[in-house]
């Protein structure tokens, strides 16, 4: 029962963290929904996709590494913290080359410069203390609340007061820059031991190498969340996929950070239990069932309140989104089940299997995209979500059965 009361204490202390980040993120939204265009805010969001894909295509998965690791990780850390360096360096060199073609690819040369902006980002994150993982790995998420809600603090504060002030999409960078360089400053202080400039080549390569399904993982995850705003953003223009983009946040905002609250905490937790597949499905099945006990009344909310919501929340001027609210609410449902599975994955060791979920989904997402585009616009983009999200649960129920099984999958 150890692990049990830790984790509900850990889920109690994330839920206090996502429900005050997201407020944040809420009130950012509300208020700057009121300031910026939705085609502005197709603008930041080309520059986003850019900056996460290249943040995507570059994970090394060393902190999803340092947490199942037993055992003290204390010798990884200055590693850690070089290639995290080295890391941050290349993506925003990365993003300075490629801004030229995705400001072109997306027909929006108002997004050229804040794409180059948003380069300078990496780099200073790459200098986080990898130390901040153990808040994780030891449960310690009381720690991770503060650091988590002051950096969130700190970006809407900026975002906030630059967007009143400036009435510009770049005050949403803005806001991501100064709060990069307060979490460097500030992740030396809360944790131990600080990293040092030394590099171990033998630890780098086992890292790596048992981090590479994590990349990919990773790079598909990042591809089926944000195929569809690509082709958004290409077919129909920056005002829709502001539309679409907030449509998507306001969806995800209670359904999947009920998910991620609980995926946060119950992935250190099963990877403690991962020997005892007796254990680890029973806690599975009670955890999954306390998702959709919050997921699903949520979803019906949006869904049938779709146009009230987007109303109180982002003005008349959006009332376009409230057709893919309705849609994306369903994707929401259907993907917090097969998110509720990676964390029970991954701590058994199975990154592949959250590859292979991922990647099913992708292309049953991506077939159907652009014709369902073409037809229905950002609705159509929903729709795929739908179908794409449905694609992946047969193989989530089918490696389920097999890890509990203890069978090799």
């Amino acid at each position: 029962m150890g692990y049990f009361k830790d984790t509900f204490r850990g889920i109690s202390w994330m839920a206090l963290l996502r429900g005050s980040t997201r407020g944040m993120t809420i009130l950012k939204t509300v208020i700057l929904a009121r300031i910026l265009s939705p085609s502005q805010f197709g603008v930041y969001g080309i520059a986003v996709l850019v900056l996460g894909l290249l943040e995507i295509l570059t994970e090394t998965g060393i902190n999803i590494v340092l947490i199942q690791k037993e055992g003290k990780t204390d010798e990884y850390i200055s590693t850690a913290w070089v290639v995290s360096i080295l890391r941050g360096i290349l993506i925003s060199v990365l993003i300075l080359i490629i801004a030229p073609f995705m400001a072109s690819f997306f027909n929006s040369p108002n997004a050229l410069d804040l794409i180059r902006f948003a380069a300078l980002i990496p780099s200073v994150r790459g200098f986080i203390n990898p130390s901040i993982v153990k808040f994780q790995k030891e449960l310690a998420f009381n720690k991770e609340f503060w650091f988590r809600s002051v950096i969130f603090l700190v970006d809407t504060s900026f975002a906030i007061a630059l967007g009143i002030l400036t009435k510009s999409e770049y005050a949403l960078i803005w806001g991501m820059f100064i709060a990069a360089i307060f979490e460097v400053a500030i992740s030396f202080f809360v944790a131990k031991p600080r990293p040092s400039l030394e590099f171990d080549s033998t630890k780098v390569k086992k890292v790596i190498g048992r981090g590479k399904w994590i990349t990919f993982a990773g790079t598909f995850e990042y591809l089926f969340q944000h195929i569809d705003d690509i082709a958004v953003g290409k077919i129909l223009g920056t005002g829709p996929l502001g539309l679409y983009q907030q449509a998507y946040r306001v969806s995800t905002l209670p359904i999947s950070e009920v998910g991620e609250v609980f995926n946060k905490v119950t992935f250190p937790t099963y990877s403690k239990i991962s020997e005892d597949r007796d254990r680890l499905r029973r806690a599975f099945l009670r955890v999954t069932a306390v998702i959709l006990l919050f997921v699903i009344p949520f979803g019906l909310i949006l869904f049938f309140f779709a146009k009230e919501v987007i109303l109180i929340l982002l003005g008349e001027k959006w009332l376009g989104a409230v057709g893919a609210l309705k849609v994306l609410a369903i994707f929401g449902i259907l993907k917090s089940i097969s998110n509720s599975a990676y964390s029970l994955f991954l701590s058994v060791r199975k990154q592949e299997i959250v590859t292979l979920i991922t990647l099913v989904g992708i292309l049953s997402m991506a077939i159907p995209l652009v014709p369902l585009i073409n037809r229905f616009g950002i609705v159509g983009a929903g729709y795929a979500t739908i179908i794409g999200a449905a694609a992946g649960l047969p193989v989530v129920f089918y490696h389920l059965a097999k890890v509990f099984k203890n069978e090799k999958v």
